[in-house]
């Protein structure tokens, strides 16, 4: 049987099943750590309040709320018998920032981030890390399938990327030169206009003057 889960959004698991709490903190926690973790690490992490001995045992307790074949143990390890849409994208990350192509799927996956709403340590970290990264993938598709002639692709992924990141200039940047590419003017001035706004409210500060340069003269836009 092939079990997945996902973690990018919402939290869920194939085939769907009922978990309790814990059962779905230590799926998630094996989910995003992508490789075996010592039970006294996991431990550790998932109850960072409370002593060792207490600790374990709530790991025991948790791993008895998974049903079988979900959890592999490898000696004193722990590991996901699954496959994981975060792994997936992490592979479409790596392709991406090689300049290899992608699908409209693989910008619709680096779409989402890690469990939005879960505060642990733990899982806080992992989010940082991979916004991070789908942010800096997905103007990396922009500017490859704008070179590459793909323009719905790149607005695409240079639109996901504002998303993700309304204040990041270079993103704003990519997403105006492949509207420019499809001679919008009009949906250029108006992302431009829109990265100003924001760029002053937020800030109390101007895009890059050269971008600023680039656009004027290109027409009135509304937001």
């Amino acid at each position: 049987m092939t079990r997945s889960i996902s973690v990018l959004g919402r939290l869920g698991v194939f085939p769907v099943m009922r978990l309790s709490l814990p059962g779905r903190r230590l799926l998630a926690y094996l989910a995003l750590k992508r490789q075996p973790m010592p039970r006294g690490v996991a431990a550790a992490q998932l109850w960072p309040d409370m002593p060792d001995d207490a600790a374990r045992a709530n790991l025991r307790r948790a791993l008895w709320h998974v049903p079988a074949g979900w959890i592999c143990a490898l000696g004193d390890e722990l590991g996901l018998d699954a496959t994981c849409d975060l792994a997936t994208a992490h592979g479409v990350a790596a392709r991406a920032l090689a300049g290899d192509s992608v699908a409209l799927g693989d910008i619709a996956l680096l779409s989402n981030d890690i469990l939005p709403g879960w505060y642990e340590e733990w899982a806080v970290a992992e989010q940082d890390a991979f916004h991070l990264l789908r942010v800096q993938a997905l103007e990396a598709i922009c500017r490859s399938m704008l070179a590459a002639g793909q323009l719905a692709l790149a607005i695409q992924a240079g639109a996901a990327a504002i998303a993700a990141d309304p204040l990041r200039e270079s993103a704003a940047e990519a997403l105006i030169d492949a509207h420019l590419a499809q001679r919008n003017r009009y949906d250029a001035v108006r992302c431009f206009r829109s990265l100003a706004e924001r760029l002053d409210r937020e800030l109390g500060v101007e895009p890059d003057p050269a971008l600023a340069e680039r656009v004027v003269g290109l027409g009135r836009g509304g937001c």
